[in-house]
């Protein structure tokens, strides 16, 4: 994969529109991959491969063994039990695994360390495999026709955090954890040894287990490979994660000098820059971290009778994420650290009491309405991560409020209309009105999904999570929602007193406390979460009688300073993950000025990828249906920065913003509307690049955002009671269509009378299929994987309406003044260097000269 050093590319040419009828979608099933090769060939060239990773470099190689990784065809497994020995003395050991998805499917890696007595150990097996292919028993078949191909280790394939994570290869010395294989003792001798030679510095504690040996040690990339090539203990690279811990329990003093050392680095943002504003319980504006970027003049109060200090600490945690992302990897880096966005703060909740439930709309509106009222020019996303904690499950069947699992209520309708763009009339403090006279300003809202608090340590955590609905106004289905993951998953810094604890979720799992929609009414509501991101771990008793989350366990952010002036503190849960993806959204309205709240929110959705553990759930699941489950778990999975910001030579991203009318009346009079029009999208694609590359898999992403107006009343939430003024689909070409033919697939009105329809059941390839491209929400997104000359043809996607409240109540229905969209269209092929963006860039400025 190339790197990411390449704007998007933002369409201006707007879509053909057409006259409008639908057709009714059909669904198609799943296929899995297997494996048909040549057997006898395959073997061959698996020795051919181990022959090749195990030779010797040079003669002076000191290390007694070599690194060999095996990996998995796509879609399948390895035999890990057979690839190591379980005899005693030195045997081949196992001692990585981890996936890669690439563009036929996820892949099995496992690394294994072979010492040099016994390179024979897998050499003989693909030998008998071969010899034994006319057998009526073919040995070692599970194990050889697992593996796709063979290949020396690198660091590379050690590192077992998120790819995200691994360090730049900028040339500058990064901490990492390093796992020492447990051999005879010196291991740790002889690791220390190679830092001293290289005046490497070293953690002055370690930590040792049963087989693993854990210390920090400070390298580039360079040099941790001369290490590995130098010594056979390296077992396993990591993030550090215990830094959290150890500022949290420093002095004031001692934080003051980390602190200061961070302030030399930042670079603040202008005063016109984008705004992320923290909707809570207030901002301390004298934080050292905290106020280059947040001016006096942008610090409300909901009510004018509040003072705007905080007493409560939770909006001071969430600013230092809203506006650093991830503060821990901005007090580790060596770098200059840019921010690109500022805060605001809106204090939403008072010191002392509490708003009433019913009123919460009217006071998110109120919230809005101030900072617009003060810089109604900046761009901004608002941030909320305050819900209304749900009833506990022994009271659940008892609710109060008549509020079910993912129905709308006065709360999550208010966001959704301020999101499509409402207006704000609250010149009557004890009415707020949102007003319908005035043009639409679409708005950004980032809302957390709610937690779990009364985790239990006997729980399956995503059983549990999964029986738990996003708690109000989560549920909105213009926010974007956010629930939480844990990359914490190792005791190894905790504190003594949590000896004997384990992680709750295992790594790159959601995390114990975050909410889902899996209980939603599907064919009435979105999936929720959107995305999600760190939000901590919970760790669990040896006797499973006691839950707690340990500092290392937490995410480092800045704490409202009392007394002790300490400036760091920690949070958790999917508060603090609405925070880090607010930050994202700041920095994505600073790269690209001008996008619709709408493209900022598709852009976020897009870049997400499921980790590992997730990628494992959704493979595992049968059938589209069961995917869909998962993606009321996780939604799309963790979103990247870099992915949100910059496209590649061979990953492309394409962004078209458009306008469309829903509905129509037939002679303008009838009561009952139609569907109105079409558009059809013929982007600008690598058609020869693509053709070109013939057969090669290849990748394309498709998300749809729009906002609807609410209706919140609960009138059956069907036909002219329905939740979204109008919803929106989108269709993608298919290989064997020509423009026209697409046109009759999807659009009955572009056939001939009499015409016989053409089926527009789920093309196979994509993902979700019919499942998520037809589902309730207003953002639809898949992914189509298959051979590049299929994708060539692939460049007209159409945008048609279906069914909304709009139709049905003409005395509301505005879609004359038509309604936006956002159209986010992505092309990959990681595994071949092809430079897919220059020919579209050609083709979108012909007359500008493109520098790659």
């Amino acid at each position: 994969m190339a790197d990411r050093n390449k704007p998007h590319l933002v369409i201006s040419t707007p879509p053909q529109r057409e006259p409008f009828k639908p057709i009714q979608l059909a669904r198609d099933g799943d296929k899995g991959p297997s494996f048909d090769g040549d057997r006898a060939a395959h073997g061959r060239r698996l020795e051919r491969e181990l022959r090749a990773a195990l030779a010797r470099e040079s003669e002076s190689d000191e290390p007694e063994g070599t690194f060999i990784t095996f990996v998995s065809f796509a879609g399948l497994g390895l035999a890990l039990t057979s690839l190591e020995s379980q005899a005693s003395g030195e045997q081949p050991e196992l001692v990585v695994v981890k996936k890669e998805q690439t563009s036929t499917g996820p892949v099995q890696m496992a690394t294994v360390y072979i010492p040099d007595g016994k390179k024979e150990y897998f050499l003989t097996r693909l030998s008998k495999y071969v010899a034994t292919l006319e057998k009526d028993t073919v040995k070692h078949a599970a194990l050889v026709e697992g593996i796709a191909s063979i290949r020396r280790a690198t660091i590379r394939e050690l590192w077992t955090d998120p790819d995200r994570l691994f360090p730049a290869e900028d040339g500058q010395r990064h901490w990492w954890e390093v796992w020492l294989r447990r051999r005879d003792g010196n291991e740790l001798h002889r690791l220390t040894e190679q830092a001293r030679r290289r005046e490497l510095p070293t953690s002055a504690s370690y930590l040792g287990f049963s087989d693993r040996t854990v210390l920090l040690l400070q390298a580039t990339i360079d040099e941790l490979s001369e290490i590995f090539e130098s010594i056979d203990d390296l077992a396993e690279l990591r993030w550090p994660h215990d830094v959290a811990s150890v500022l949290t329990e420093m002095s004031a003093s001692e934080q003051a000098d980390w602190v200061n050392e961070l302030l030399g680095r930042v670079r603040v943002a202008g005063e016109d820059a984008p705004a992320v504003c923290v909707v809570d319980t207030g901002v301390q504006d004298g934080h050292p971290l905290l106020q280059h970027s947040l001016h006096t003049s942008d610090h409300f109060v909901v009510d004018p009778t509040w003072k705007k200090e905080p007493v409560h600490g939770h909006g001071t945690e969430m600013a230092g994420l809203a506006l650093y992302g991830d503060l821990h990897a901005a007090v580790l880096n060596v770098h200059d650290v840019h921010l690109r966005h500022r805060l605001e703060s809106v204090k939403f909740l008072p010191d002392t009491g509490e708003n009433k439930r019913h009123l919460y709309g009217a006071v998110t509106a109120k919230s809005v309405d101030r900072p617009e009222i003060e810089s109604p020019r900046r761009t901004r996303a608002f941030m909320l991560a305050i819900t209304t904690p749900s009833p506990p499950r022994s009271e659940r069947d008892a609710d109060q409020d008549g509020t079910k699992a993912g129905k709308p209520t006065s709360w999550s309708a208010a966001v959704d209309a301020l999101a499509f763009g409402r207006g704000i009339d609250d010149t009557s403090s004890e009415l707020t009105y949102l007003d319908r006279t005035e043009q639409p300003k679409p708005r950004l809202f980032i809302i957390s999904a709610g937690n779990i608090r009364d985790i239990l340590p006997t729980d399956n955590h995503l059983i549990r999570c999964d029986s738990e609905p996003v708690e109000d106004p989560a549920q909105a289905w213009n926010a974007l929602t956010v629930g939480a993951y844990t990359d914490k998953a190792d005791m190894g810094s905790a504190d003594p007193v949590f000896d004997g604890y384990t992680p709750l979720a295992d790594r790159g799992e959601l995390a114990p406390t975050s909410r889902t929609s899996v209980e939603f009414e599907t064919s009435k509501w979105p999936f929720k979460p959107d995305v999600v991101a760190e939000g901590g771990n919970v760790a669990v008793s040896q006797d499973r009688l006691f839950a707690h989350t340990p500092e290392n366990m937490a995410v480092l952010t800045t704490r409202l300073q009392g007394l002790e002036q300490r400036a760091f503190t920690t949070t958790r849960d999917t508060s603090a993950a609405t925070a880090q993806v607010a930050a994202l959204a700041g920095q994505i309205m600073a790269e690209y000025p001008g996008l619709r709240p709408e493209t900022v929110r598709a852009l976020i959705i897009h870049s997400a990828q499921w980790t590992d553990a997730m990628n494992r759930r959704v493979e595992a699941a049968p059938n589209k249906t069961e995917k869909v489950k998962l993606l009321r778990r996780y939604g799309m999975g963790v979103p990247s920065l870099s992915r949100a910001l910059h496209s590649a030579s061979d990953a492309l991203t394409l962004i078209a913003e458009a306008k469309i009318r829903p509905f129509e009346r037939e002679n303008g009079t009838a009561t009952g509307g139609r569907s109105r029009e079409m558009n059809l999208h013929e982007l600008p694609w690598p058609k020869v690049q693509l053709e070109a590359l013939g057969e090669v898999n290849v990748r394309l992403r498709v998300t749809l955002s729009y906002f609807v107006e609410p209706n919140p009343s609960n009138r059956g939430w069907a036909g002219r009671y329905a939740y979204p003024s109008h919803m929106l689909r989108f269709a993608v070409r298919r290989p064997e269509d020509n423009i026209d033919t697409f046109r009759k697939r999807v659009n009955s009105r572009a056939r001939a009378d009499g015409e016989k329809p053409i089926s527009l059941g789920t093309e196979t390839g994509w993902l979700f299929g019919a499942n998520q491209q037809q589902s309730h929400g207003s953002l639809h997104t898949d992914i189509w994987e298959g051979s590049a000359v299929n994708l060539a043809s692939k460049e007209a996607i159409a945008v048609y309406p279906v069914a909304g409240w709009w139709k049905d109540r003409r005395a509301f229905d505005q879609s004359d003044l038509g309604v936006h969209y956002s159209l986010i269209v992505s092309i990959e092929s990681p595994n071949v260097e092809v430079d897919l963006w220059t020919p579209v860039a050609q083709q979108i400025a012909p007359e500008v000269v493109i520098e790659t």
